[in-house]
Protein backbone atom coordinates (compact mmCIF):
# COMPACT_ATOMS: atom_id res chain seq x y z
CA UNK A 1 0.00 0.00 0.00
CA UNK A 2 1.49 3.41 -0.91
CA UNK A 3 2.75 5.41 2.00
CA UNK A 4 1.11 8.74 2.76
CA UNK A 5 2.13 11.84 4.62
CA UNK A 6 3.10 11.53 8.27
CA UNK A 7 0.46 12.18 10.89
CA UNK A 8 1.69 14.61 13.56
CA UNK A 9 3.45 13.10 16.57
CA UNK A 10 1.82 9.66 16.51
CA UNK A 11 4.67 7.72 14.93
CA UNK A 12 2.45 6.21 12.24
CA UNK A 13 2.00 7.12 8.59
CA UNK A 14 -1.53 7.85 7.39
CA UNK A 15 -1.43 4.55 5.49
CA UNK A 16 0.39 2.54 8.15
CA UNK A 17 -2.43 0.21 9.18
CA UNK A 18 -1.43 -2.45 6.66
CA UNK A 19 2.34 -2.11 7.02
CA UNK A 20 3.04 -5.11 9.30
CA UNK A 21 3.78 -8.34 7.46
CA UNK A 22 0.83 -10.43 6.33
CA UNK A 23 -0.97 -12.64 7.22
CA UNK A 24 -2.53 -10.65 10.05
CA UNK A 25 -3.92 -12.01 13.29
CA UNK A 26 -6.72 -9.84 14.68
CA UNK A 27 -7.44 -10.73 18.30
CA UNK A 28 -11.23 -10.86 18.45
CA UNK A 29 -12.28 -8.63 21.38
CA UNK A 30 -8.76 -9.11 22.70
CA UNK A 31 -7.49 -12.41 24.08
CA UNK A 32 -10.37 -13.43 26.32
CA UNK A 33 -9.33 -16.93 27.41
CA UNK A 34 -8.85 -15.83 31.02
CA UNK A 35 -10.00 -12.23 30.80
CA UNK A 36 -13.37 -10.64 30.08
CA UNK A 37 -13.79 -9.79 26.39
CA UNK A 38 -13.32 -6.23 25.15
CA UNK A 39 -11.58 -5.08 28.31
CA UNK A 40 -8.20 -3.49 28.89
CA UNK A 41 -7.06 -6.77 30.44
CA UNK A 42 -8.08 -8.77 27.34
CA UNK A 43 -6.19 -6.31 25.16
CA UNK A 44 -3.13 -6.53 27.42
CA UNK A 45 -3.24 -10.33 27.19
CA UNK A 46 -3.20 -10.06 23.40
CA UNK A 47 -0.26 -7.68 23.46
CA UNK A 48 1.62 -10.00 25.82
CA UNK A 49 1.62 -12.82 23.24
CA UNK A 50 2.66 -10.56 20.38
CA UNK A 51 -0.57 -9.39 18.75
CA UNK A 52 -0.33 -6.27 16.60
CA UNK A 53 -4.06 -6.08 15.84
CA UNK A 54 -7.17 -5.97 18.03
CA UNK A 55 -10.72 -6.37 16.75
CA UNK A 56 -13.22 -4.52 18.92
CA UNK A 57 -16.66 -2.91 18.95
CA UNK A 58 -18.20 0.41 19.93
CA UNK A 59 -21.55 1.52 21.32
CA UNK A 60 -22.54 4.85 22.87
CA UNK A 61 -22.98 5.55 26.57
CA UNK A 62 -25.80 7.67 27.98
CA UNK A 63 -23.45 10.64 28.29
CA UNK A 64 -22.17 10.44 24.72
CA UNK A 65 -18.93 8.49 25.12
CA UNK A 66 -17.78 5.80 22.67
CA UNK A 67 -17.67 2.70 24.86
CA UNK A 68 -15.97 -0.57 23.96
CA UNK A 69 -18.78 -3.13 23.91
CA UNK A 70 -20.09 -5.70 21.47
CA UNK A 71 -23.65 -6.18 22.71
CA UNK A 72 -26.29 -3.47 23.05
CA UNK A 73 -27.13 -4.76 26.54
CA UNK A 74 -25.28 -6.02 29.63
CA UNK A 75 -27.22 -9.28 29.77
CA UNK A 76 -24.61 -11.64 28.33
CA UNK A 77 -21.48 -10.10 29.85
CA UNK A 78 -22.80 -8.96 33.23
CA UNK A 79 -26.15 -10.66 33.76
CA UNK A 80 -28.06 -7.38 33.82
CA UNK A 81 -31.05 -6.57 31.65
CA UNK A 82 -30.05 -3.00 30.87
CA UNK A 83 -28.88 -1.29 27.70
CA UNK A 84 -25.37 0.10 27.40
CA UNK A 85 -26.89 3.32 26.07
CA UNK A 86 -28.81 3.84 29.32
CA UNK A 87 -25.70 4.04 31.52
CA UNK A 88 -23.08 6.76 31.75
CA UNK A 89 -19.43 5.95 31.12
CA UNK A 90 -18.75 6.28 34.84
CA UNK A 91 -21.49 3.76 35.60
CA UNK A 92 -20.21 1.38 32.90
CA UNK A 93 -16.70 1.49 34.34
CA UNK A 94 -18.13 0.26 37.65
CA UNK A 95 -19.87 -2.77 36.11
CA UNK A 96 -18.17 -5.96 37.29
CA UNK A 97 -17.17 -7.93 34.19
CA UNK A 98 -14.79 -10.16 36.14
CA UNK A 99 -11.07 -10.01 36.86
CA UNK A 100 -11.54 -6.50 38.33
CA UNK A 101 -12.55 -5.24 34.90
CA UNK A 102 -15.30 -2.86 33.87
CA UNK A 103 -16.15 -1.31 30.53
CA UNK A 104 -13.59 1.06 29.03
CA UNK A 105 -14.01 3.87 26.57
CA UNK A 106 -12.57 3.71 23.07
CA UNK A 107 -10.32 6.64 23.89
CA UNK A 108 -8.94 4.83 26.94
CA UNK A 109 -8.19 1.71 24.91
CA UNK A 110 -6.47 3.60 22.10
CA UNK A 111 -4.45 5.64 24.59
CA UNK A 112 -3.47 2.64 26.72
CA UNK A 113 -2.08 0.69 23.75
CA UNK A 114 -0.43 3.17 21.39
CA UNK A 115 1.49 0.36 19.68
CA UNK A 116 -1.65 -1.52 18.64
CA UNK A 117 -3.67 -1.25 15.47
CA UNK A 118 -7.41 -1.37 16.19
CA UNK A 119 -10.13 -2.81 13.96
CA UNK A 120 -13.22 -0.95 15.21
CA UNK A 121 -16.77 -2.05 14.41
CA UNK A 122 -19.09 0.89 15.11
CA UNK A 123 -22.27 -0.91 16.05
CA UNK A 124 -24.78 1.94 16.05
CA UNK A 125 -25.21 5.17 14.11
CA UNK A 126 -25.36 7.19 17.33
CA UNK A 127 -21.78 6.16 18.18
CA UNK A 128 -20.19 7.52 14.99
CA UNK A 129 -19.42 11.04 16.17
CA UNK A 130 -18.16 9.88 19.57
CA UNK A 131 -15.91 7.26 17.98
CA UNK A 132 -14.47 9.85 15.61
CA UNK A 133 -13.86 12.22 18.53
CA UNK A 134 -12.01 9.51 20.48
CA UNK A 135 -9.83 8.61 17.50
CA UNK A 136 -8.96 12.23 16.82
CA UNK A 137 -8.18 13.02 20.46
CA UNK A 138 -5.60 10.25 20.60
CA UNK A 139 -4.37 10.97 17.05
CA UNK A 140 -4.97 7.34 16.16
CA UNK A 141 -6.27 7.90 12.64
CA UNK A 142 -3.37 6.03 11.06
CA UNK A 143 -3.69 2.89 13.16
CA UNK A 144 -7.40 2.18 12.97
CA UNK A 145 -9.56 0.32 10.51
CA UNK A 146 -13.19 1.41 10.72
CA UNK A 147 -16.09 -0.77 9.76
CA UNK A 148 -19.78 -1.35 10.30
CA UNK A 149 -22.38 -3.79 9.06
CA UNK A 150 -24.05 -0.71 7.57
CA UNK A 151 -22.25 0.32 4.38
CA UNK A 152 -23.74 3.78 4.70
CA UNK A 153 -22.24 4.12 8.17
CA UNK A 154 -18.88 2.82 6.92
CA UNK A 155 -18.82 5.48 4.19
CA UNK A 156 -19.67 8.16 6.74
CA UNK A 157 -16.80 7.00 8.96
CA UNK A 158 -14.44 7.08 5.97
CA UNK A 159 -15.44 10.66 5.24
CA UNK A 160 -15.04 11.77 8.86
CA UNK A 161 -11.66 10.06 9.39
CA UNK A 162 -9.88 10.36 6.03
CA UNK A 163 -6.60 9.10 7.51
CA UNK A 164 -8.17 5.75 8.43
CA UNK A 165 -8.75 2.69 6.28
CA UNK A 166 -12.13 0.97 6.17
CA UNK A 167 -13.66 -2.44 5.60
CA UNK A 168 -16.80 -2.78 3.51
CA UNK A 169 -20.17 -3.11 5.20
CA UNK A 170 -22.69 -5.86 4.51
CA UNK A 171 -24.07 -4.42 1.28
CA UNK A 172 -20.55 -3.66 0.09
CA UNK A 173 -19.45 -7.25 0.71
CA UNK A 174 -22.38 -8.64 -1.27
CA UNK A 175 -21.76 -6.20 -4.11
CA UNK A 176 -18.04 -7.04 -4.20
CA UNK A 177 -18.72 -10.79 -4.11
CA UNK A 178 -21.06 -10.56 -7.09
CA UNK A 179 -18.78 -8.29 -9.10
CA UNK A 180 -15.77 -10.52 -8.37
CA UNK A 181 -17.50 -13.26 -10.36
CA UNK A 182 -17.20 -11.12 -13.50
CA UNK A 183 -13.41 -11.10 -13.25
CA UNK A 184 -13.28 -7.33 -13.84
CA UNK A 185 -10.70 -5.69 -11.57
CA UNK A 186 -11.92 -2.24 -12.58
CA UNK A 187 -15.53 -3.00 -11.64
CA UNK A 188 -14.49 -4.64 -8.39
CA UNK A 189 -12.42 -1.60 -7.46
CA UNK A 190 -15.48 0.57 -8.02
CA UNK A 191 -17.68 -1.82 -6.03
CA UNK A 192 -15.35 -1.56 -3.03
CA UNK A 193 -15.98 2.21 -2.87
CA UNK A 194 -12.71 2.93 -1.13
CA UNK A 195 -12.75 -0.03 1.25
CA UNK A 196 -9.29 -1.53 1.69
CA UNK A 197 -10.55 -4.79 3.19
CA UNK A 198 -13.40 -7.24 2.99
CA UNK A 199 -13.99 -8.86 6.38
CA UNK A 200 -16.30 -11.81 5.94
CA UNK A 201 -17.23 -15.23 7.26
CA UNK A 202 -16.02 -18.09 5.10
CA UNK A 203 -19.59 -18.86 4.11
CA UNK A 204 -23.14 -17.66 4.64
CA UNK A 205 -25.36 -20.68 5.12
CA UNK A 206 -24.52 -23.02 2.26
CA UNK A 207 -23.06 -20.24 0.12
CA UNK A 208 -19.25 -20.13 0.17
CA UNK A 209 -17.97 -16.55 0.12
CA UNK A 210 -14.26 -17.25 0.22
CA UNK A 211 -12.63 -19.09 -2.65
CA UNK A 212 -9.16 -18.81 -4.14
CA UNK A 213 -10.67 -17.03 -7.15
CA UNK A 214 -12.43 -14.50 -4.89
CA UNK A 215 -9.29 -13.82 -2.87
CA UNK A 216 -7.24 -13.33 -6.05
CA UNK A 217 -9.83 -10.91 -7.45
CA UNK A 218 -9.85 -8.82 -4.27
CA UNK A 219 -6.05 -8.71 -4.27
CA UNK A 220 -5.99 -7.50 -7.87
CA UNK A 221 -8.36 -4.71 -6.85
CA UNK A 222 -5.89 -3.63 -4.15
CA UNK A 223 -7.78 -4.82 -1.07
CA UNK A 224 -7.37 -7.53 1.57
CA UNK A 225 -9.56 -10.43 2.71
CA UNK A 226 -9.98 -11.05 6.44
CA UNK A 227 -12.04 -14.00 7.72
CA UNK A 228 -14.06 -14.13 10.96
CA UNK A 229 -14.26 -15.82 13.37
CA UNK A 230 -11.71 -18.63 12.93
CA UNK A 231 -10.64 -20.60 16.01
CA UNK A 232 -9.65 -24.02 14.69
CA UNK A 233 -5.99 -24.39 13.61
CA UNK A 234 -6.91 -26.68 10.71
CA UNK A 235 -9.36 -24.07 9.39
CA UNK A 236 -6.75 -21.35 9.88
CA UNK A 237 -4.23 -23.33 7.84
CA UNK A 238 -6.69 -24.04 5.04
CA UNK A 239 -7.70 -20.38 4.78
CA UNK A 240 -4.12 -19.19 4.85
CA UNK A 241 -3.40 -21.63 2.02
CA UNK A 242 -6.15 -19.91 0.03
CA UNK A 243 -4.22 -16.66 0.42
CA UNK A 244 -6.38 -14.76 2.89
CA UNK A 245 -4.69 -11.78 4.48
CA UNK A 246 -6.09 -11.89 8.00
CA UNK A 247 -7.74 -14.10 10.59
CA UNK A 248 -10.12 -12.63 13.13
CA UNK A 249 -9.90 -15.10 15.98
CA UNK A 250 -10.64 -15.76 19.63
CA UNK A 251 -7.51 -17.93 19.65
CA UNK A 252 -4.73 -15.56 18.74
CA UNK A 253 -2.51 -17.80 20.86
CA UNK A 254 -3.00 -20.57 18.27
CA UNK A 255 -3.01 -18.35 15.17
CA UNK A 256 0.22 -16.44 15.84
CA UNK A 257 2.51 -19.53 15.66
CA UNK A 258 0.85 -20.65 12.41
CA UNK A 259 1.39 -17.24 10.87
CA UNK A 260 4.97 -17.01 12.15
CA UNK A 261 5.81 -20.24 10.33
CA UNK A 262 4.83 -18.58 7.05
CA UNK A 263 6.94 -15.44 7.44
Amino acid sequence: MPRGRTAPDDGFDISAYFEPTRPRVLAHRGLALDAPENTLLAFAKAVAIGCEYIETDVHLSADGVAVVAHDPTLERVAGRDVEVSKLTMAELRRIDLGQVQGFCSLEEALDAFPELRFNIDVKVESAVEAAVTAINRVRAQSRVLLTSFSERRRLRLAALVPGAVTSAGGAGVIRARLVALTGSTRLLGRALRGARALQVPERVGLLPLVTERFVDAVHRAGAEVHIWTVNDPAEMTRLLDLGVDGLVTDRADLALPLVADRN
